[in-house]
């Protein structure tokens, strides 16, 4: 158990790095990263704070869409995702500024910020220890809608890259980068970490089918 929740607090680490460099990139947030910050920017708080709240509502929202009962599970995620956020934007990157710096840096910035997020992603769900209720959002829509995943996503992507533009988010090339790329990266990297997962404890005997992200 101690190695799953090491790989699994290690993924967090290096998602949520992945998300700060796409918020100091300053060239658009995440989609969901951008309503977040839309919402730190209109009514104050941190964002950290708007990620927990929000969690802690789509906790709910999955459980009513699924005519099942709120996975309370979900709240380690929560508090664990929220608490890594904050560290990496209050506490590292407090004092960096990259609005003014060259458009090319803050293009590389970007990418980083991608290629990190989704690596995070990749590794955080390797264990398979409770997910964040915004990820496990996409399945239950595919599910409750008969719809597949892309689409789903998709989908949400979109309601919530508008809700983020409304409230004078972040919205921008980083946002759009999100949308369509972080998925195909997703599963790239996990194609890679799921055999190493194995080959760095190679006792570790039970197997789990991959998850497609």
């Amino acid at each position: 158990m101690a190695y799953r929740l090491s790989i699994y607090i290690f993924g967090m680490f290096v998602n949520f790095f992945g998300v700060a460099l796409i918020i100091n990139a300053t060239l658009g947030a995440g989609f969901w990263t951008a309503m977040f910050v839309g919402l730190s920017d209109q009514f104050g708080l941190t964002v950290g704070f708007w990620y927990a709240a929000a969690q802690l509502l789509f906790i709910f929202v999955n459980g009513w869409l699924m005519k099942q009962a709120p996975e309370w599970r979900a709240l380690l995620p929560l508090v664990l995702e929220s608490l890594i956020l904050d560290f990496w934007l209050e506490v590292v990157f407090r004092n960096l500024d990259m609005s003014t710096a060259p458009f090319m840096s803050q293009g590389v910035m970007l990418l980083f910020g991608v290629a990190f997020t989704a690596l995070g992603v990749a590794i955080y769900i390797l264990p398979q220890l409770p997910r964040a209720p915004v990820d496990q959002l996409f399945l239950v829509v595919a599910e409750k809608f008969n719809l597949s995943l892309r689409v789903s996503q998709t989908l949400i992507a979109i309601t919530t890259s508008t809700v983020a533009l409304i409230i004078g988010g972040p919205v921008g090339l980083g946002t759009l980068a999100g949308v369509l790329f972080l998925g195909t990266f997703i599963q790239f990297f996990y194609g890679y970490t799921y055999r190493l997962y194995y080959q760095v404890h190679p006792q570790y005997k039970e197997r789990f089918e991959p998850y497609y992200y």
